[in-house]
């Protein structure tokens, strides 16, 4: 068995070269540092410095355990400084849109719950135009989600273009409109889409309505009409029309965090580790 205690008097030593010099450091006395190497010795069965009257050195073995030592100290020290740390506590109410609910978030949610486990989260997930609405009103601390037009708060998490997307195999008849499936207001994704058709001078007529994007998925793998998801995040078994070429170019959409204007600690920890993270999601999900 390792103790850390000779550990610790080991790697002292090696640095210092010198049994005195060690225990003035660790507020040992030389006969304590000598006792802690000779057991340290003994745990290992191997001679770690050579030693005579006049200097003193690692053996082969020496150098080879101070590589182990320092792992270790670095380790004992990075565990004592997250569990010396006073523990996170409070709640923290964050909204995101579905959409990026069905990437990666969850993986950051339980990362950020594993490390501050006394910390509540209250996660309401619904369209971004809502969200803004809860933030403004306070009644969230944080957001994720499309930028909406004209609102230049947030900060940019990532961006990327739209995309249609139907079921496999799906040609759009382009002679006439276009089945739309989306969701319903306050939607910026709808609102873009719609715009987009309008200045293209392109005819739609929406087929289905929903309350969330997962809502759109499913429609569209029934094959009702074409759908809209962000090219950065999973499709779910859609993929853009045979002849998608033929629609109207969409435009990028950029996705933001948007904190309410003063947030507890647990919030801003929180919004440190979303704003860090990548939160697109796998094509192949």
């Amino acid at each position: 068995m390792l103790n850390p205690v000779w550990i610790q008097t080991f790697a002292t030593v090696a640095t210092a070269r010198s049994f005195t010099d060690a225990g003035r450091q660790l507020g040992l006395s030389q006969s304590s540092v000598s006792d802690h190497i000779r057991r340290l010795e003994d745990s290992v069965g191997r001679r770690l410095f050579i030693r005579d009257t006049h200097s003193l050195r690692l053996t082969a073995d020496g150098e080879a355990l101070l590589v182990h030592a320092r792992l270790i100290l670095e380790a004992l020290a990075r565990a004592e400084s997250q569990f010396s740390a006073p523990r996170l506590q409070g709640r923290v109410r964050l909204g995101t849109s579905d959409d990026l609910a069905q990437g990666p978030l969850p993986n950051v949610l339980a990362a950020f719950r594993d490390t501050h486990p006394d910390v509540e989260l209250e996660i309401t997930i619904g369209m971004t135009g809502k969200l803004y609405e809860l933030v403004d009103a306070g009644m969230l601390d944080l957001m994720i989600g499309k930028r909406r037009e004209g609102d230049r708060r947030g900060v940019s998490l990532f961006r990327g273009p739209l995309e249609w997307l139907a079921r496999p195999g799906t040609v759009i008849d382009v002679r006439q409109p276009l089945p739309l499936i989306l969701v319903n207001e306050p939607s910026v994704t709808r609102s873009i889409v719609l715009a987009t058709l309008a200045k293209a001078g392109w005819p739609w007529r929406v087929v289905c309505a929903s309350s969330s994007h997962s809502g759109c998925i499913a429609a569209a793998r029934g094959g009702l009409g074409i759908t809209v998801r962000a090219q950065a995040l999973a499709g779910r078994g859609l993929v853009p029309p045979v002849n998608s070429q033929e629609l109207p170019a969409l435009p990028e959409v950029e996705f933001i965090s948007l904190a309410a204007g003063r947030l507890s600690e647990p919030a801003e920890t929180l919004l440190t580790l979303l704003r860090k993270s990548d939160l697109r999601a796998s094509r192949t999900d």
